[in-house]
């Protein structure tokens, strides 16, 4: 997307030249966006960067928190065909002709960042709202700073020691923006980073700290993260990392690569990674021999093939509310209650949400009990056997509401979702006396008296609620055996549960087995777990019927008991 506007060359100089662009020279720590530590991105230099991005864009920079709601469906939505993308947004009257006439269905627009060069009169937000009712896929793209090892033009770039801090006053000027031009929450936002030297390691280590602090960013907000580079470069470094816990991936890729073919697919990035979430920068103007013409309107455009979906969000698993799984443990040595938030890589820095809470056991998710937009919690009174409901606010709760009493009786008191579908979730519980298992029909404040559904389950330990686990439209369970660590799934049915299925071996070494909804976003929910011996956070990815390997996702959780 590197274009030489020569008629703009004047004006865009002038631009440059009275907005005094710096890059931001503020330390950050060159920690990667690992969730095995604390992030440490400062905010001082972020909003350094942050001020220089909006200073070189048109539209003025806001605060993410502060702008209104947006009111347009989340970009670019489903759609796989033929695109392109311009250095400013067209008319309205060029995009009606070419809506009609044309094969394109959806087109790149530049937002904002700090090195873009077009003015873009025409992009308002009622530019978006009528291109977005017409048909038309708007694909954002954030033309920010660059790594300093770059092999363009762009004149305003990051460095090593700044680059954590500059991807993450990106995403929130990238978030203002599209903000203000109605793309909402749950749009991709694509982060251009031109061609770079693949020769200097360190200057390929901090685009990817600065891709995974944008990403990161961007998920906090509640926004999806796309990334534009060339096949040779930034796409490269990408797959490499593709399944690495240390930096935060993107959920959408868009690569250079000029060779004339209109397709997504590539040898370079495998069919795996982003399937449906990709698109293909193939010819730019010098290769398709000038501007194109269409119901009498011309333009100078490169060429994209599309092949994009949504993101599915998680069913479950986002106290938040920002669309991503999050979790939340108990510090065992003070009683404190952290919320660790989700990005679909890993866990970001932990909030404390409560304290007191030694005086509680078993203490778990409970989804939106109360159905009220916000995922609750469940505690029970050791001492009067009280079961507890904590309404979640997304960042805390509300005061407590008694919805049990005499449960002091029940072990493995497990959240499992709506189990019969009547929009309400329900839980298990295994009576300590018996070993029968129980099941509870939530009511939102309250719980139906229990039904027994079979005994024999005193020799069954970790019961785990992992939503629908198998994606057939029911809601799954998981339990381990005590004696031989094997792991089980009990498919949900019209009649609860369904005969079981072995998904695991050798599972008593771990503890604290959590059902986190779908953390990674890839349409199968996922499930976490504290290995014993050494204190280290698994999370383990759904397949439907099966786990696939376990990625570690954090260290030194000895400390912490619960998760849920």
């Amino acid at each position: 997307m590197d274009k030489s506007w020569r008629a703009l060359a004047a004006v865009v100089a002038a631009t440059l030249a009275a907005a005094t662009l710096i890059a931001p020279a503020a330390q950050a720590s060159q920690a990667t966006q690992s969730t095995q530590s604390t992030q440490s991105t400062v905010e001082s230099a972020a909003t350094a960067a942050a001020t220089a991005q909006a200073q070189a864009s048109a539209a003025p920079m806001a605060s993410a928190a502060a702008l209104p709601a947006a009111v347009n469906v989340p970009a670019p939505g489903t759609y796989a065909g033929p695109g392109f993308d311009a250095c400013s947004a067209p008319a309205p009257d060029l995009m009606a002709a070419w809506l009609t006439a044309s094969p394109y269905r959806a087109v790149g627009i530049y937002i904002g960042g700090v090195n873009r060069f077009c003015t873009q009169p025409q992009l308002t937000p009622a530019w978006v709202s009528a291109q977005q009712a017409a048909g038309w896929h708007l694909v954002p793209i954030y033309l920010g700073l660059q790594p300093y090892c770059t092999t363009s033009n762009k004149e305003f770039r990051f460095t090593a020691a700044n680059a954590a801090a500059s991807g993450r006053a990106a995403a929130g000027d990238a978030v203002a923006r599209a903000s203000a031009l109605g793309l909402g929450r749950g749009s991709a936002i694509f982060n251009d980073i031109e061609a770079y030297s693949t020769t200097d390691p360190v200057c390929r280590q901090a685009v990817l700290t600065f891709q995974s602090a944008w990403t990161t960013r961007l998920h906090d907000l509640g926004y999806l993260s796309g990334f534009y580079s060339s096949l040779s470069s930034g796409v490269a470094d990408q797959v490499a990392v593709y399944g690495s816990t240390a930096y935060v991936r993107p959920d959408y890729l868009w690569f250079a690569r000029y060779d004339g073919v209109a397709t997504v697919e590539n040898p370079a990035i495998p069919g795996s990674y982003w399937p449906h979430r990709r698109i293909k920068q193939y010819q730019n103007p010098a290769l398709t021999g000038g501007p194109e013409t269409w119901g009498g309107k011309t333009l100078e455009v490169d060429r994209n093939q599309l092949d994009v979906t949504p993101v599915p969000a998680t069913a479950f698993g986002d106290f938040t509310g920002n669309g991503w799984s999050d979790l939340i443990s108990r510090q065992t040595a003070t009683g404190y209650l952290f919320l660790y938030p989700g990005n679909g890589t890993g866990l970001g820095t932990p909030t404390r949400i409560g304290s007191g809470w030694n005086g509680l056991d078993s203490i778990s998710r409970l989804g939106d009990f109360n159905r009220d937009g916000k995922e609750d919690v469940l505690a029970r009174d050791p001492v009067t056997g009280a079961l507890l409901l904590y309404r979640g606010t997304g960042s805390g709760f509300v005061s407590r509401l008694t919805i049990g009493s005499g449960w002091n009786g029940m072990r493995e008191i497990t959240p499992s979702g709506d189990i019969n579908l009547d929009g309400y979730p329900d839980l298990f519980a295994v009576a300590k006396s018996t070993g029968c298992l129980y099941y509870y029909r939530g009511r939102g404040t309250s719980l139906l008296p229990g039904v027994r559904l079979g005994c024999g389950w005193n020799a069954m330990s970790e019961l785990v609620g992992l939503g629908d686990f198998t994606r057939d439209g029911r809601i799954d369970l998981a339990a381990r055996t005590t004696a031989t660590g094997e792991l089980w799934l009990y498919p949900g049915t019209a009649t609860v549960l369904g005969a079981r299925s072995r998904i695991g071996t050798s599972w008593n070494t771990m503890r604290d087995l959590v059902g986190v909804g779908d953390f990674d976003r890839d349409g199968f929910t996922d499930l976490v777990a504290i290995k014993s011996a050494t204190g280290e956070l698994f999370r383990y990815p759904g397949r439907g019927t099966s786990l696939g390997t376990a990625l570690r996702i954090g260290t030194s959780w000895t400390g912490m008991r619960p998760i849920l």
